[in-house]
């Protein structure tokens, strides 16, 4: 992967090519890269992009690198979205890179997005990968801390949010290179869940979908928060791949807020 970021071809080019030369300014990059690697950085950073849901985006210490598991979340409103034609209003909250907002716009056109972040520098990467993928017109970056404030109600919102317990992100190797901002979920990993939460049942449209990434030992806690906000969903605890909890859906067919 790291030949054919330096080289400028695809991983299948560099494996058909082994007799290809590299030029001197290339083996220099390799080297320096090379070195960061044995460093402990990962490859992500190093190249500056990776891929998710099958698009490329540009990355930076500044956000997480996006993960295979959160492709469940644009899975699942994807096929919400499908099932409930019409204009809708999407927000991504903890936007970071901006994935999940263009892989939704990318995949169901007409779709408005609101993609939101606390961090500025998260957000001028949420903007280039907008722009990388001619969105500007369908997905608006903006700065709020948890759910931006809009005229209209959202139809989903899609929040990937911080949710390792301070103690636990202390023994990750992770701590150390990705953005303690947006792994730490406060005492114990629920802190921003619980805000957004809150905040959901003014901004929802009628009928919506919240979707709310978690760790695998959240399951059962944050179901209690969704359902105690809107006791008339119908709330999904969906596993991933691997068997555990990983994603918390809410379809919401009632008005809101709660009295």
């Amino acid at each position: 992967m790291l030949l054919a970021h330096v080289a400028g071809k695809n991983r299948a080019w560099v494996l058909a090519h082994s007799e290809a030369l590299l030029s001197a300014q290339q083996i220099a990059l390799i080297a320096e890269k090379i070195a960061r690697l044995e460093a402990g950085e990962p490859l992500p950073y190093v190249i500056g992009e990776w891929e998710f849901y099958g698009l490329k985006f540009q990355l930076s210490p500044a956000v997480l690198i996006p993960r295979p598991e959160t492709e469940l979340m644009v899975e699942k409103a994807l096929h919400w979205l499908r099932a409930h034609p019409g204009e809708h209003l999407a927000a991504d909250i903890g936007t970071g890179s901006g994935c999940i907002a263009v892989a939704l716009a990318k995949n169901h056109p007409g779709l408005r997005v609101i993609a939101s972040d606390i961090s500025l520098p998260a957000l001028e990467i949420a903007r280039s990968n907008v722009k990388l993928h001619n969105l500007e017109a369908r997905i608006e970056c903006v700065q709020s801390d948890l759910i931006p404030p809009t005229a209209a109600g959202f139809s989903l919102i899609c929040a990937n949010l911080p949710y390792i317990s301070v103690k636990v992100l202390k023994r990750l190797k992770v701590h150390r290179w990705e953005p303690n901002i947006a792994l730490r979920g406060g005492q114990d990993g629920l802190e921003l869940i619980r805000g957004l939460v809150a905040q959901a049942p003014q901004s929802l449209a009628g009928y919506s979908l919240l979707l709310l990434e978690i760790e695998a030992s959240q399951g059962e806690a944050v179901c209690k928060i969704v359902s105690a906000a809107f006791p008339r969903a119908k709330i999904e605890l969906i596993l991933d791949l691997a068997g555990h909890d990983r994603l918390v859906a809410a379809q919401i067919s009632a008005s809101y807020p709660c009295v």
